[in-house]
């Protein structure tokens, strides 16, 4: 159940209005969670800039939606793992690896010491020592991508929290 409503642009406050009206333009409507954020002009506009930057991180899509599906699924926010899950079958994931990535694993083992990993910062980030780090190294993993792993693991807390805490819920399939 919905506990905050959603913003038209009209509706939104200062800062909030520009951003949902520029989304507007270049992409013709916002979706509900943005709509919502719009309540908070300074966490509407940190979520873009944290979502454009996360954009542009060194790992390949499809593992990236494998780190999203197991942090979303710790989370337990419903409409987050859904679209993951969509995004994840655009990215040519199998239903093998969408379970897989759920379940905080991959086939892969370099992959999936990265996907524990990141369930670990957000789980029990104060337990991550040398080790941990030499571990994902050993792997092949660079620095720069141990680095952007808190980051986007940082923008699934924000939008499973939120969307739980707003009452955002996957549509019910229709009859």
């Amino acid at each position: 159940m919905r506990r905050l409503t959603a913003l038209e642009p009209a509706e939104a406050p200062g800062k909030s209005r520009e951003l949902l009206e520029d989304i507007v333009v270049r992409r013709g409507g916002v979706g509900a969670m943005v709509a919502t954020m719009a309540h908070s002009p300074a966490l509407l506009q940190g979520y873009l800039e944290l979502s454009r930057a996360m954009k542009r991180v060194k790992l390949p899509r499809a593992l990236s939606e494998k780190i999203s599906l197991a942090v979303q699924e710790w989370i337990g926010c419903a409409y987050c793992l859904e679209a993951h899950t969509e995004a994840a079958r655009a990215a040519g994931l199998s239903e093998s690896d969408i379970a897989l990535a759920r379940q905080g694993s991959a086939t892969d083992t370099r992959e999936a010491a990265l996907i524990a990993m990141a369930v670990r910062i957000l789980a029990e980030p104060s337990s991550i020592g040398d080790d941990d780090v030499a571990e994902l190294r050993a792997h092949g993993w660079s620095d720069r991508i141990i680095a952007e792993i808190p980051g986007l693991v940082a923008l699934n807390q924000l939008t499973g929290t939120f969307n739980l805490l707003a009452g955002l819920e996957p549509a019910a399939p229709e009859a």
